[in-house]
């Protein structure tokens, strides 16, 4: 095994014949042996697009992503929510949509290739791969598709992460707090004053008062929730009494 930055470079028996096809940084797609690949796919551009017409039953869309100030595309809600969670999560470093192609062959002639909805990179620079697909909605032919992506997945150590469905409470409040996600909400003052009053488990109205008018606190506040400079159970219905404290 050998490390180049963060990206940990293993060649295994596993990976033998399988190819992955990524955007290169001259905007270019290029296809290599997945086998000893050093590419961060947390920050690749999409191997393919996300197409959009008339009457079509899925809703694709380009997700505002704070943990890197960039767009990520998304090709249903489901994918969107996962964009979002991921934004959410502290451990996530990079993440990006549609970020290569793996084909191989199954016998003498099958072929068989799948796109991963999501690669994210943590920030202790492990990887993860994510696909996004309702527990009713996998036929057999996907669930083949994800485990060999797990498989391979796994000689490089990365993680596999199927998506099915979120918490919809949490996800609620989630949704809510990324409306403040933006750096644009970070009044440094402001900031300081919330954190100091929430040094003790307090309601959130009560000590957003504490700091001045609402209207102008609120926003710093739910950016910090958002952010994990504060913390409230997000397992619960996010309200004015909610109790909030500072991490």
């Amino acid at each position: 095994m050998s490390v180049v930055g963060p990206l940990e470079v293993v060649v295994g028996e596993g990976l033998r014949g399988v190819e992955v096809a990524y955007v290169g940084i001259d905007g270019r797609v290029e296809s290599v042996p997945l086998a000893g690949v050093v590419v961060d796919f947390a920050r690749v551009g999409p191997v393919r697009g996300f197409p959009s017409y008339r009457r079509q039953r899925s809703f694709p869309g380009l997700y505002y992503a704070a943990c890197m100030n960039r767009h990520v595309g998304f090709e249903s809600w489901l994918e969107r929510d996962e964009a979002m969670s991921m934004d959410f999560d502290p451990q996530i470093a990079a993440f990006a949509a549609q970020p290569f192609k793996l084909s191989w062959s199954e016998g003498a002639v099958r072929a068989r290739s799948h796109v991963p909805d999501f690669f994210a990179r943590r920030a202790d620079g492990t990887g993860i791969v994510v696909d996004c697909r309702p527990p009713g909605r996998i036929e057999p032919r996907d669930k083949e598709l994800f485990e060999a992506t797990a498989r391979f997945g796994a000689e490089l150590g990365w993680e596999f992460r199927l998506v099915g469905g979120h918490d919809p409470v949490w996800l609620a409040n989630v949704r809510w707090l990324a409306g403040y996600r933006h750096p644009r909400y970070l009044i440094g003052p402001v900031a300081a004053d919330l954190v100091a009053v929430f040094a003790e488990p307090t309601g959130l109205v009560e000590g957003a008062a504490c700091v001045g008018d609402l209207v102008a606190v609120l926003p710093v506040l739910y950016h910090l929730l958002w952010m994990r400079v504060l913390r409230a159970d997000l397992a619960l219905r996010l309200e004015g009494s909610s109790v909030v404290v500072t991490t």
